[in-house]
C-alpha cells in the first residue's frame, strides 16, 4: 500500500506541475475589430527575410539564439547592418545591439530598445521587421542623416523564462518572458541604483552613443480602452526636470507620431495612466518622474526619452506593427530635426538648477480634460474568489469626458554648493563614476563649514527590486568640521548636477540612501556597560534642566516608554555631548554655500 501511495502522490505532483506549465484559460476580453494601411508592412509567406513573427502569424515571438542568427544572417547579406555586444546579463548572455549606418562620422542616433521588461516584447519584432526593410527592402534612406542603434532584447535572462503564465494581461504572443531579470530586479526601477550589469550596460551605451533620442518600448497594463499605441515622456512636459528636451517631445515628436500612427489605420494617444484602474473616469495621472526610469533618467541627463505604452489588449500584430510605424516616424523626425534636438539638449545642459522637487501630491482639481475619452465599456460580477464585485470589459466602446489629475509640490529642497563622501563608501562611488558624474577628490584635509543631516522615525520598506528602501525624517545641522584627505567631493556645478542631487540629496525618492545603501545609519548606539552608561546618564539629567524637563514630559505621555528601561537609556544616550558617527547620521555631507 505505501508504494502505491507514493506512486499516486508522484503521479498527482506531476499532474499538478504539466497543469502549471499549460496555457492558462481564455479570460480576455473580446478584442477589438481592427484593420489599417500599416498590415501592408507584413512580407508574404515564403519570403525568404520574413521575421519569425511573422512566419508564425505574430502567435508567437522568436527566443534569443533564434534572434541572434536572423540577425547574423541579415548582417552577412547587408554592409548596412553591423551587431555588437554591449554587456553580459546575469546569467552570462551577451546583450546585442544592431547598429544600423550608411556610414560617416557625427550622424546622431536614435536608440531604440525592446524588452526591457520581456514579457512586453513588442518592440523586438517591430524592430527586426524595420531593420529587414532598411537593409534589403529599400528603406535605407531612413539612415541619409540618421544612424539606428537597436537593442532587441535588455532583459535576455527574463526573455529565456517564457511561459504562457507571464504577463496573463497582455494578448500574445503565446508565452512571454517575465518581469525582472535573473534575481527578479525589475530593470526599469534600476537607472538611478544600477544594481543589474543590464541597466549598467545601457547607461555605459547612453554615455558612449549619447542619442538625439532613445526610445523604451513596453506594453501596458490598467484598463480596456480603443487606443492602441499610446506614448508619453517624464512628466508629460509640465513636470519634465529639463525643459527644452520636454518641449522637443511634446511639440514635435508627439504630433508627429501621432499623425503617421493615424494615417496607418492605429488609435494613438498620449499613454492614460489611471488613478483608479476599477473606475477610469477618475481620471488620467500627470506627474513628476525620478531617475529609476529610463524616461525618468533620459530627462535627467538631457536625452529626449520616449516611453512606448502599446495596449495589453491589442492583438501582437496590431501592436508590432503600431512599433513599427511609431519607430520610423521616429527616425524620420530625428533626422529632419537633428539640430533642433542638439540645441535642446545643449540647453538643458547648459542649466544649473539650484531646487530639487521632491515630493507631490495629486491636485485637487484637474488640470485638463480629454473631452472625447475612446473607451471601452465593463460590467462587474461578484467574483468567488475574491468576494468583491470585479470587472468584465464588454468590447463596446464608448467615449467620455477624462480628467487629467496633475501634482502639486509638497517638499522641494535647495541644492548645496557640493556633496562631500568618504572615501570608503566605495558603492556609492563606483556608482556615481558609472553615471558619469563629475568627482574631485580632496588633496589635503579642509575646514569647512558643513551641514550634517540626522534621520529620525527611520522605517524600512517592504523589499523589492533587489533592496530594502529605507524611509525617515531628517534634520540638518550646520557646523565647521575637518573633512579629511581622500574625500571625494561632488559639485552641483556640473550637467549632471540634477542627477547627483537625485541620488544623493536624502529627501529624494531616489537617493542612494532611500534605497537603503547606506545600511551602517540602522545600526544601534555603540554601548557600553549599565552600571557605566546610567551614573553618566543621571549626571546630565542633574545638570541639564531643559534636558530634564523634555524626559519628564515624555515619561508622562509615553507609558510603555516610560516602563522600558532600555528605551530610556538610548533616548537619554543619543543626547550626550559624544555623537555616534553611525547610527542615524547620513554620511554624505553637504557643503553650505560659500565654502
Amino acid at each position: 500500500m505505501l508504494k502505491f501511495a507514493v506512486l499516486a502522490a508522484t503521479l498527482a505532483i506531476t499532474t499538478a506541475a504539466a497543469a502549471a506549465e499549460s496555457a492558462p484559460p481564455a479570460v480576455l476580453p473580446p478584442a477589438l475589430a481592427w484593420s489599417g494601411a500599416s498590415e501592408k508592412l507584413i512580407v508574404q509567406s515564403g519570403d525568404p527575410w520574413i521575421t519569425p513573427a511573422e512566419a508564425s502569424g505574430f502567435q508567437t515571438s522568436p527566443r534569443y539564439d533564434e534572434v541572434r542568427d536572423w540577425l547574423d544572417k541579415l548582417a552577412k547579406a547587408s554592409p548596412l547592418i553591423r551587431i555588437e555586444s554591449f554587456g553580459r546579463t546575469g546569467e552570462g548572455r551577451e546583450l546585442l545591439m544592431v547598429r544600423a549606418s550608411t556610414g560617416g562620422p557625427g550622424k546622431p542616433v536614435v536608440l531604440v530598445q525592446a524588452g526591457i521588461h520581456s514579457g512586453e516584447i513588442d518592440g523586438k519584432d517591430a524592430g527586426l521587421m524595420l531593420l529587414r526593410d532598411i537593409a534589403v527592402r529599400g528603406k535605407s534612406g531612413l539612415l541619409d542623416k540618421v544612424d539606428l542603434v537597436f537593442v532587441p532584447i535588455l532583459n535576455i535572462d527574463g526573455h529565456e523564462r517564457a511561459s504562457p503564465w507571464n504577463f496573463l494581461h497582455v494578448r500574445g504572443p503565446e508565452a512571454k518572458g517575465t518581469e525582472g531579470n535573473a534575481r527578479n530586479i525589475n530593470l526599469n526601477r534600476d537607472y538611478a541604483k544600477l544594481d543589474t550589469p543590464e541597466v549598467r550596460a545601457m547607461v555605459a551605451l547612453l554615455r558612449r552613443l549619447d542619442p538625439a533620442l532613445y526610445i523604451d518600448c513596453h506594453v501596458s497594463g490598467g484598463f480596456d480602452m480603443q487606443y492602441d499605441v499610446t506614448y508619453t515622456y517624464a512628466g508629460w512636459g509640465k513636470y519634465a526636470r529639463h525643459r527644452a528636451t520636454a518641449l522637443w517631445l511634446e511639440q514635435r515628436f508627439g504630433p508627429t507620431v501621432k499623425a503617421a500612427l493615424t494615417r496607418a489605420g492605429h488609435e494613438p494617444m498620449i499613454y492614460p495612466s489611471p488613478i483608479d484602474t476599477r473606475d477610469p473616469q477618475k481620471g488620467i495621472r500627470y506627474s513628476p518622474e525620478g531617475p529609476r526610469y529610463s524616461t525618468g533618467y533620459g530627462d535627467f541627463i538631457g536625452v529626449p526619452t520616449v516611453l512606448v505604452e502599446n495596449h495589453m489588449l491589442k492583438p501582437y500584430r496590431q501592436r508590432v506593427l503600431g512599433t513599427y510605424v511609431l519607430l520610423e516616424a521616429a527616425l524620420k523626425l530625428a533626422a529632419q530635426d537633428a539640430g533642433r534636438i542638439a540645441e535642446a539638449k545643449a540647453i538643458d545642459r547648459a542649466e544649473r538648477p539650484t531646487q530639487l522637487l521632491t515630493r507631490w501630491t495629486p491636485a485637487k482639481e484637474p488640470i485638463g480634460w480629454v473631452d472625447r475619452f475612446k473607451g471601452v465599456a465593463f460590467e462587474t460580477y461578484k467574483s468567488a474568489a475574491t468576494g468583491r464585485m470585479e470587472q468584465r470589459w464588454t468590447g463596446r466602446r464608448i467615449t467620455f469626458r477624462m480628467p487629467i489629475i496633475g501634482q502639486d509640490p509638497t517638499e522641494t529642497v535647495a541644492l548645496p554648493k557640493a556633496w562631500l563622501i568618504p572615501a570608503a563608501q566605495t558603492e556609492v562611488l563606483e556608482k556615481l563614476r558609472l553615471h558619469g558624474i563629475g568627482l574631485e577628490t580632496l588633496a589635503t584635509d579642509r575646514t569647512l563649514r558643513v551641514d550634517t543631516v540626522r534621520l529620525h522615525d527611520v522605517k524600512l520598506a517592504p523589499a523589492h527590486d533587489g533592496r530594502i528602501p529605507v524611509t525617515a525624517r531628517f534634520t540638518h545641522e550646520q557646523s565647521d568640521a575637518t573633512i579629511p584627505a581622500g574625500t571625494v567631493r561632488v559639485a552641483s556645478d556640473q550637467p549632471l548636477g540634477l542627477l547627483a542631487a537625485a541620488l544623493l540629496e536624502p529627501e529624494s525618492q531616489d537617493s542612494f540612501l532611500a534605497w537603503g545603501l547606506f545600511p551602517e545609519v540602522l545600526s544601534p548606539l555603540a554601548g557600553t556597560e549599565d552600571f557605566v552608561i546610567a551614573p553618566i546618564l543621571d549626571a546630565l539629567l542633574a545638570s541639564d534642566a531643559e534636558l530634564r524637563a523634555e524626559f519628564s514630559r515624555k515619561l508622562a505621555a509615553d507609558i510603555i516608554f516610560a516602563g522600558d528601561s532600555d528605551a530610556r537609556l538610548r533616548w537619554l544616550a543619543d543626547r550626550l555631548p559624544h555623537r555616534d558617527l553611525f547610527s542615524g547620521v547620513y554620511a554624505i555631507k553637504r557643503v553650505v554655500a560659500g565654502n
